[in-house]
């Protein structure tokens, strides 16, 4: 097997690869007699049958199969021999190739660029931390108390106003026949609050107690029930009462109406709820910070066709988004090609920082276990309550699936070993500032 190479170009390698017609024939050979050594032919002993019978049988499959073995050898020789490390697969087009013949092929391969990694510990970033404020957790509390809010009835007399409650007993008509679910009593509605069909709350709006009014309105197309979609409909309304939200009082009682002991036990629960988000903020703030000083501190070549399918995956999102008119504002009035050669080097940056965390992580040996990937399979299950076991499934049989989770757990922890070799200096900052997105501020 003859492998010469052919072109060099940066991280492109390209050689052709010739197999002897002689290597092919010796290698059928080889393959049809293990075949005959198995196969009893009508007339014959197993194992006896002659090569002539059993080439004229299986010539045709067995040639695919060598063929296809000569091309994987061929292959992995012009690797190994020149110690590549492919990129991605190598492209191979087999070039000639007729019975008796040797097959040539060519081998194309671009492999991964030798990187060197800076010395971590010189590396020097800040990471904004701030203290939770006493009125970040009042305001939580107030917060709480409103969702926890009931109503209590309204003594003067007075007509119905937005924001006030309701009291109503309603049943609903289409061609003066009720319909199923259009019908309730000692219903609390707040007017202005949306929460039914529009234009249903707008015509409450100055009833008094003891009213009985006709609400007539028209749902929606895009109403669910298919029956009454786009179809005008009456509603009998006795109004019973007017009443007002009153928020939940913040006391003892609120913390257990949330599974606490009491009101100090819920300010310190919210504390280390905050004191969490405020950590991971900080955490990404530093972690922006950290690959900003790895992008400007390490140039190196990247392998063609891992930037051409990063930067596909973006082009694909920014079109989406064009053709949803959801595009950033910043992009809007900007060219096709302005567009591409922006975020062609967002996808260069992205690819480079992505292969110099693969090498830190193979020289400090960090690795993703079963454990971190199972902790990672409960977090994303939680987010389908009732749908946990359609989850695991999924990822189960889906290795693209499972690898989606693997490899932000690896960036993770590379990120992690880096920061803590590098030198990492807190700085106090407002909540406000850290809660901030710079790029939204950019």
């Amino acid at each position: 097997m003859q492998v010469t190479q052919t072109n060099a170009d940066g991280l492109k390698r390209e050689f052709k690869v010739v197999v002897p017609a002689g290597k092919i024939e010796e290698m059928v050979v080889g393959r049809l007699v293990e075949i005959g050594k198995k196969t009893q032919l009508p007339g014959f002993r197993p194992g006896k049958a002659p090569l002539a019978l059993l080439r004229k049988k299986y010539a045709t499959s067995v040639t695919g199969e060598i063929l296809e073995s000569a091309v994987n050898e061929g292959t992995t020789k012009a690797i190994e021999d020149n110690a590549l490390k492919p990129a991605m697969q190598p492209k191979i087009e087999i070039t000639a190739y007729g019975d008796g013949k040797d097959l040539e092929f060519t081998v194309a391969v671009e492999s991964l660029p030798e990187i060197e990694p800076v010395d971590l510990t010189t590396i020097e970033i800040e990471r904004p931390v701030a203290e939770v404020p006493d009125d970040e957790i009042e305001k939580a509390l107030g917060q709480l108390a409103e969702r926890r809010k009931s109503s209590e009835k309204i003594e003067e007399t007075r007509k119905a106003e937005n924001g006030d409650v309701v009291l109503i007993d309603f049943l609903g008509k289409r061609d003066g026949v009720a319909f199923a679910g259009g019908s309730s009593e000692d219903f609390e509605l707040v007017l202005g609050s949306g929460m039914f069909i529009p234009g249903f709350e707008e015509q409450l709006v100055g009833v008094e107690p003891g009213q009985d009014v006709v609400v007539r309105v028209t749902f929606p197309e895009a109403y669910g029930n298919k029956e009454l979609a786009g179809q005008p409909v009456e509603f009998d309304v006795k109004v019973k009462e007017l009443r007002r939200q009153v928020p939940a009082p913040v006391d003892d009682e609120l913390a257990k109406g949330m599974g606490l002991d009491d009101l100090e036990a819920l300010k310190k629960a919210l504390r280390e709820e905050f004191s969490r988000d405020y950590a991971n903020r900080s955490r990404g703030r530093a972690k922006r910070a950290l690959l900003d000083v790895l992008a400007e501190r390490h140039d190196f070549a990247v392998p063609q066709g891992m930037l051409d399918l990063e930067f596909g995956a973006i082009w694909k999102q920014i079109e989406q988004g064009k053709a949803e008119g959801k595009l950033d504002d910043d992009d809007k009035n900007k060219t096709d090609d302005e567009l591409k050669a922006e975020y062609r080097g967002i996808a260069e940056r992205r690819v480079r920082l992505g292969l110099l965390l693969s090498e830190v992580g193979q020289r400090a040996n960090i690795s993703v276990t079963q454990e971190d990937l199972n902790r990672a399979l409960m977090n994303e299950a939680r987010r389908f309550p009732g749908q946990e076991h359609l989850v695991f499934q999924y990822y189960q049989k889906n290795q693209d699936a499972m690898n989606s989770l693997r490899a932000p757990i690896y960036e993770d922890k590379v990120i992690d070993h880096i920061l803590g070799l590098a030198k990492v200096t807190d700085k106090p900052v407002p909540p406000a500032e850290l809660m901030t997105d710079p790029d939204a501020e950019a």
